[in-house]
């Protein structure tokens, strides 16, 4: 009973296994370099300073609005 249970293990370990021998990994340089965009942090910058600067002229000025 024991020997066609471990039998039964291995014919499906290698069934489920037998797809992977097919894979082969590449590992190659790209063609193009990358390139990190960097634009989205210095517009954060800007317009966190702006949303103070509105803040305060605000706070300053009660009657603008």
């Amino acid at each position: 009973m024991k020997l066609i249970l471990l039998a039964k293990n291995m014919l499906l370990a290698l069934l489920l296994l037998a797809p992977l021998s097919a894979c082969t990994l590449k590992v190659a340089a790209p063609d193009k370099p990358i390139t990190i965009n960097l634009n989205v942090k210095i517009e954060h910058e800007v317009r966190v300073k702006v949303e103070k600067e509105l803040e305060n002229l605000f706070e300053e000025e009660d009657g603008l609005f």
